[in-house]
């Protein structure tokens, strides 16, 4: 059984007509998409914004309604997967390097929903995944100093293209450093002090920002909230 399947048909339950839907990127939001634009009542009624390239593409190939994120101030629901998430609803989303773009969009929506298997959930987030950190092209050399000065057990490097020559941009023009801990540090500390050093736009860590996730496996679909 495939579970993300699953996770997306129990992502329906918090669809209504005329809202507008933020999505992120990966197969489980692919999976949603396909059930969306089935002939229903919902269907043409939703407005759709999403954080990727790909995403928005597909959802103009299925016929849906699609805006961009600098013509939307809120969402009604933003779904989109990640790579690890614990009881607090902490995420880690640091494959794609399209984490500032999703962390607008979550922060914007009244109800923002991760979704995905049961392999996501983790007791607590620990060092399987890098933090990904969106540097300004021009503070370059001062950040990855400072952060290696800072966290000396850590291990950057910026992103290296694997279909070409040279770094990975994000879509913003903008640097990307994969930052791998031994032990991801306390994570309110590493949320702000990380957010706030000049010349850093965003990380991949998305702390306290989810109000709920869709998580499906062997024993069924669970929803979940935070545990403070």
């Amino acid at each position: 059984m495939d579970y993300r399947l699953e996770a997306a048909k129990a992502c329906l339950q918090f669809l209504k007509p005329q809202q507008t839907i933020g999505l992120g990127a990966g197969t489980t939001v692919t999976y949603l998409v396909n059930m969306i634009a089935e002939p229903h009542e919902l269907t043409h009624s939703l407005t759709f914004v999403s954080s990727s390239f790909q995403t928005r593409q597909y959802l103009h190939q299925k016929g849906l309604n699609v805006k961009m994120a600098w013509q939307t101030s809120s969402l009604d629901v933003y779904f989109d997967g990640c790579d690890q998430l614990d009881a607090e609803l902490n995420a880690l989303k640091s494959g794609g390097g399209i984490h500032t773009s999703e962390k607008i969009l979550a922060s914007i929506a009244h109800h923002f929903i991760l979704i995905g298997d049961e392999s996501k959930v983790v007791p607590e987030l620990d060092y399987t995944y890098p933090v990904v950190i969106e540097i300004l092209p021009e503070a370059q050399s001062a950040v990855l100093t400072r952060l290696q000065a800072d966290f000396p057990s850590a291990k950057i490097e910026l992103r290296m293209g694997k279909g070409k020559d040279g770094v990975v941009m994000s879509d913003n023009g903008n640097l990307l450093a994969d930052m791998k801990f031994m032990e991801l540090p306390e994570l309110a500390e590493l949320n702000s002090y990380i957010k706030m050093m000049p010349g850093i736009v965003d990380h991949s860590l998305f702390y306290k920002m989810a109000h709920k996730a869709v998580i499906a496996g062997e024993h069924g679909v669970r929803i979940i909230t935070p545990q403070e």
